[in-house]
């Protein structure tokens, strides 16, 4: 079992930046993992994965050269460093834990946090 709790989400202006943070416990360290956004009114989205090694990120389209996911295995923390963020970035951001980051990307997480808050403001 793992269990994922965000943290880090709040109001920033457009322009700004974020980092998000993601506890997780349990056995981590057998997981990629991952981010997701779900706007009001709109389908959750992929933001980014990571696999447990870090040796490999991938990222949504029009987050690439704006975020980067990282993670310590040692603090059992994921991150999401949001920056020169848009108005359309506003959603809830939800942390995911997978077998690989392929599932990631289409969708098939094993494990879900409960989601953490990120507002833009123009």
């Amino acid at each position: 079992q793992v269990q994922l709790v965000e943290s880090g989400g709040g109001l920033v202006q457009a322009g700004g930046s974020l980092r998000l943070s993601c506890t997780v416990s349990g056995r981590n360290v057998y997981y990629d993992m991952g981010w997701f956004r779900q706007a009001p009114g709109k389908e959750r989205e992929f933001v980014a994965a990571i696999t447990r090694n870090s040796a490999t990120t991938l990222y949504g389209d029009s987050m690439k050269g704006r975020f980067a996911i990282s993670r310590d295995n040692v603090k059992n923390t994921m991150y999401l460093q949001m920056n020169s963020l848009k108005p359309e970035d506003t959603a809830r951001y939800y942390c995911a834990a997978s077998v690989s980051v392929a599932s990631l990307t289409t969708h098939r997480v094993d494990y879900w946090g409960q989601g953490t808050e990120v507002t833009v403001s123009s």
